[in-house]
């Protein structure tokens, strides 16, 4: 009993010290879950791990004329879990768009938020585009029992689904599409109403299995609207009927190619498949055509795709279609593009090039793109990802002139879109619950593909320096990274911007390139087609790189502390000689030079005579002395040091200066000092001491360097890599940091929004030279 209550006093003293003295540097064991058996403590999956299957064979059509998609499907799970199951989850996520949906009822309002009628008519009359479930049935006919909350689905077994069993059963069901540019949405249609066309981009079009697993057993949390998807894999079987003039593109591979497309339109295909370079398998020449025709047949498009956990397509008769061929790992892969006119010139020259870029680079640093297609869809102000497809904006003016933000913008979502075949499409993580395990590494591989597109591709996350803004701001609007989707502040900048910049930040400065991208690689070796959790990804960049960063995870994934470094002071030492003759001098030198007091000066000239002056003597030894002069005994003294301290002299006369430097951990969040020493003869150089100089003492930290040379200047973080959010404290001297005060910067702003630059330089061409 002593022995025990002991123990625990042991314990209980070690986590106090744990939380209380090395808040910075405590491990991150109590934050994490245990490892296990499913998932070990190397962050691979573990020696049980098990995934659920679900395969789907669908029939779908959209009706051009009132927008109405319908759909049947038969589901076959398979349980490879231990649990027997009793019921079965299923996801509804069009609910969102149910009148009576939960995402309606809890979005802040005030009335200042309506600024138009068409705002206000949206409230009023509000779209119903909710799943209409007509049927759940056995194979047999017979019908299964459900029950439907919100966006979530559950099917009632008549006996428990056993480990390694599978179940078939059928579903059948409609609902409104949505108007996407109406009522928003990651789906739905965009409509031009001068042609009375659409551009249908469909997902989340029908009921989806939930996950079960090891972690959450049943993934059934809600959908509200910002935490995506948690969905297993499965190989699908789809038929998709739609105007017969109508183009489609959809995750996996065509099976009925000789049905649809002209002899001229399979000719190019196929020429396509062979080529690095875009080809035209529908021109826009062809594309015009069809908008006129609005034919009343239909035809069906039948895919196949494998391994995949999701499926969506796009359709349209408005659609140019290009593509070309990559090779991957001595695997091809067939990059295409679906776009409108409207698109051109920006998609017809970047879109497919873009995606074959993407892929290559991303199978560089991740895993081989393992499928047979990778396809990029342009409608207006979107940007989702799915399995082999994602559909992306970018979008140039009328007259076909762009600005260099739309141009940028389209190549950043294109590649960020195309992205998400890895980031969660192959390394599948839980969405629902934690957005950056996709967004955040996703956008950083972004930035890395990016920077290989075009030199000085000015990437709007993934470097440090950009992430400083947001971090310094106001705390009560920021959140960790580790909080779930549906609770963050500031969406963008925490699941995106802020765990791309720490990856960057690990690769760059913590970790180096080699060490990093060996880790990286093979957390996504480790779990492709698998479901990885965060503690699986921190655990596996320690494991393979052999470097403790729980630092790291605790300052950036788990808190809003940031980074402001300040180099506090710079005191200068040099070594005394003993040397009379140097250091009397030099005492002499620091007197004649030391600041005077006002009143001295103005005594010179306001007292004409002092009493010492008049009177000779008044003057005595210590008045009359010469404390800077050497005398005989300084040098017999200096001699006896000398042959005292032989070994020693050489050191007291190498004329080093000893520079000691003094940090504050201002921000709190530890970092690395990166400190750049600039020297009197115009030479410099940067000295690096990795975080753990911080380990005992957090707030407060001294260096001392010992230098040949006099330093003019120090500066911390010299190449920007560490988010610090305040520069002006990194210098020693401080200095002025130059900017400009623009007195017309809103007469330029309007000038920008009334033209962009290509617009301008045709008004510049118009009037010659």
């Amino acid at each position: 009993m002593k022995k025990s209550l002991l123990f625990s006093l042991i314990i209980s003293f070690t986590l106090i010290v744990q939380v209380n003295g090395q808040k910075k540097f405590a491990q991150i064991e109590e934050l994490i879950p245990t490892p296990n058996e499913y998932r070990n403590a190397a962050g691979a999956p573990g020696y049980n791990y098990y995934q659920q299957q679900a395969d789907y064979k669908m029939n779908i059509s959209i009706d051009d004329e009132t927008q109405v998609l319908s759909g049947d499907e038969i589901i076959t799970y398979t349980n490879n879990s231990p649990d027997q199951l009793s019921y079965l989850w299923l996801q509804l996520d069009q609910n969102l768009f149910a009148k009576d949906s939960d995402t309606k009822l809890i979005h802040v309002e005030k009335m200042e938020d309506f600024r138009d009628i068409s705002q206000i008519e949206r409230k009023v009359f509000e779209y119903d585009g909710g799943f209409k479930v007509q049927e759940v049935k056995n194979l047999n006919g017979s019908d299964l029992k459900y029950s439907i909350n919100k966006t979530m689905l559950r099917i009632d077994l008549d006996k428990p689904l056993k480990t390694g069993s599978s179940i078939s059963f059928k579903i059948k069901w409609w609902y409104n599409i949505n108007d996407r540019m109406a009522v928003g949405g990651r789906s739905g249609y965009e409509y031009f109403e001068k042609e009375d066309n659409y551009i249908y981009t469909v997902a989340q079009f029908f009921p989806r299995m939930c996950v079960y697993d090891d972690v959450s057993g049943w993934q059934n949390k809600q959908f509200l609207g910002r935490g995506e998807f948690t969905l297993p894999f499965g190989d699908y079987d789809v038929s998709i009927t739609v105007p017969a003039d109508h183009i489609l593109g959809a995750t996996g591979e065509l099976q009925n190619t000789s049905s649809l497309l002209t002899n001229n339109q399979k000719k190019r295909l196929e020429q396509a498949k062979k080529s690095d370079s875009p080809i035209f398998i529908v021109t826009e020449e062809e594309a015009r055509e069809s908008e006129k025709t609005h034919s009343k047949r239909t035809k069906t498009w039948k895919f196949k795709a494998t391994n995949v956990r999701d499926f969506a397509f796009a359709t349209s008769r408005k659609f140019i279609w290009d593509a070309q061929n990559t090779n991957v790992g001595g695997k091809d892969v067939l990059c295409m593009s679906y776009y409108p006119k409207e698109g051109n010139p920006l998609w017809e020259r970047y879109s497919t090039k873009l995606v074959a870029h993407t892929v290559q680079t991303y199978s560089k640093y991740t895993v081989d793109y393992p499928y047979p297609v990778a396809i990029s869809v342009h409608s207006k102000s979107i940007g989702m990802e799915y399995p082999m497809i994602c559909f992306n904006g970018g979008r140039p003016e009328a007259d076909g002139t762009y600005s260099e933000r739309t141009k940028y913008g389209m190549w950043g979502v294109i590649i960020h879109e195309v992205g998400h075949n890895f980031f969660p499409m192959i390394i599948n993580s839980d969405e629902r619950q934690w957005t950056w395990m996709d967004e955040g590494l996703n956008t950083f591989v972004q930035y890395l593909t990016e920077q290989e597109w075009e030199r000085g591709y000015p990437s709007r996350r993934g470097p440090a320096y950009k992430i400083a803004d947001y971090m310094k701001g106001d705390k009560s609007n920021i959140s960790p990274i580790m909080t779930n989707s549906e609770s963050i502040w500031q969406f963008g900048n925490n699941a995106y911007g802020k765990p791309a910049t720490a990856l960057n930040i690990l690769r760059e400065t913590i970790m180096g390139r080699e060490l990093f991208d060996y880790a990286f690689k093979t957390y996504c070796e480790r779990w492709k087609f698998k479901h990885p959790t965060p503690a699986d990804f921190f655990r596996t960049m320690e494991d393979a790189s052999a470097v403790d960063l729980d630092w790291f995870w605790r300052g950036w994934f788990y808190s809003t502390d940031h980074v402001d470094i300040s180099l506090e002071s710079v005191n200068l030492y040099q070594l005394n000689t003993q040397n009379p003759e140097v250091e009397k001098a030099f005492a002499k030198k620091q007197y004649e030079n030391q600041d005077e007091f006002k009143g001295d000066i103005e005594n010179l000239s306001s007292i004409k005579e002092t009493i010492n002056e008049k009177d000779a003597n008044i003057d005595d030894f210590y008045a009359k002395r010469d404390i800077f002069k050497v005398d005989k005994l300084d040098e017999k003294e200096y001699e006896q040091f000398k042959t005292r301290n032989k070994d020693k002299l050489y050191l007291l006369n190498a004329g080093k200066y000893f520079y000691e430097l003094n940090f504050k951990n201002i921000g709190g969040l530890v970092m690395p000092l990166i400190i750049q020493i600039n020297y009197t003869d115009q030479t410099s150089e940067i000295i690096r001491i990795p975080a753990e100089i911080w380990r005992r003492h957090e707030v407060n930290v001294s260096k001392v360097f010992i230098l040949d040379k006099e330093v003019s200047s120090f500066r911390l973080d010299p190449l920007l890599e560490t988010a610090d959010t305040d520069l002006y404290n990194n210098a020693w001297p401080r200095e002025v940091i130059p900017s400009r005060y623009d007195l017309f910067k809103e007469r330029k702003m309007r000038m920008q929004r009334r033209e962009n630059p290509m617009q301008r330089q045709k008004r510049v061409d118009e009037l010659g030279d």
